[in-house]
């Protein structure tokens, strides 16, 4: 049974939603208010850096362990989020899992459409391993549009015969930009956040044009071999339930290790609300736990 914490985030999101507005700029504008509010946990360091030409910073909990890592890909729907509109939930991920966490500013469209996103992850992965990070001590990982890089961004390091990390988690993921899953309709009256329209108008924006069923675009299309061990979470009062479920079906036909836990009336990225929602705590120490084995 979900918590009474839970209906409280609901009515907020419902009256102030962290996506709103007509526009991309509209949107853009009412993450950042929306996430700038959340206080950040005072003893946890974050350290910009240069990931090979692209935007990035470090979060690291006390504790985390110099010899891993994890890179970050946020939310927003390819056009919209950053470093600071996650720096919350990255910080959370870095204290659960013990392991520093490069959260990665990728670029967005419509400035810089597909595969601007996916070449970027691609790169902030390379610049932790020419730290002398070996690849088996690396995960990546995201929300959202981030889930599916995640994704994509392995398709495309394995592609280029680059060592893969050990493992990836998908919070929530965004796995098909042609937005063919039925819960997009079933689903849509239970989700505060996400419906068709909204999506549609990211899937444009980042798109420009590109099939929306590109693999490198929508993971869920692409032949997913060789990919490693993925953990995937999400909501079952998510439009985006069954890009879950149906990628984790075409991932076990391809032979890969995934784990996929639906997690009842949960909304979309509840983890970021683990301030006030207990699901949101769990679901981050579940993530913890997936990590702590991937990376030894």
């Amino acid at each position: 049974m979900a918590s009474a914490e839970l209906a409280s985030v609901i009515e907020m999101l419902r009256a102030m939603p962290p996506v709103g507005g007509d526009t991309i700029p509209e949107m853009r504008a009412t993450m950042e208010a929306s996430t700038g509010v959340m206080p950040l946990p005072e003893d946890v360091r974050f350290e910009p850096v240069d990931a090979a030409g692209v935007k990035a910073e470090w979060a690291i909990a006390p504790g985390a362990a110099s010899d891993r890592a994890i890179v970050y890909f946020h939310g927003g729907g390819y056009v919209s989020g950053g470093i600071r509109t996650h720096r919350l939930l990255v910080a959370d991920i870095s204290r659960a899992s013990g392991v520093p966490v490069l959260s990665v500013d990728y670029r967005l469209g419509p400035e810089h459409p597909f595969p601007a996103a996916v070449d970027d992850a691609a790169a902030a992965y390379s610049f932790v391993r020419a730290r002398g990070i070996p690849a088996s001590r690396i995960a990546v990982g995201g929300d959202s549009a981030g889930g599916g890089l995640t994704v994509a961004a392995l398709l495309a390091l394995r592609d280029r015969r680059e060592p893969l990390p050990a493992a990836g988690i998908c919070i929530s993921p965004w796995f098909d930009l042609s937005l063919s899953g039925q819960s997009m309709d079933t689903r849509e009256a239970a989700d505060p956040m996400l419906n068709r329209t909204r999506l549609g108008m990211m899937a444009r924006g980042y798109l420009a044009g590109t099939d929306p069923r590109t693999p490198l675009a929508s993971p869920l299309f692409a032949d997913l071999t060789g990919l490693p061990p993925l953990l995937v979470q999400v909501g079952t009062a998510e439009v985006l339930l069954d890009d879950s479920i149906r990628f984790a079906a075409r991932a076990r036909q391809a032979g890969m290790d995934i784990e996929l836990e639906v997690w009842d009336d949960m909304i979309h990225d509840w983890h970021a609300f683990a301030l006030v929602l207990p699901e949101g705590r769990q679901a981050l120490e579940r993530v913890g736990e997936f990590l702590k084995a991937a990376l030894g």
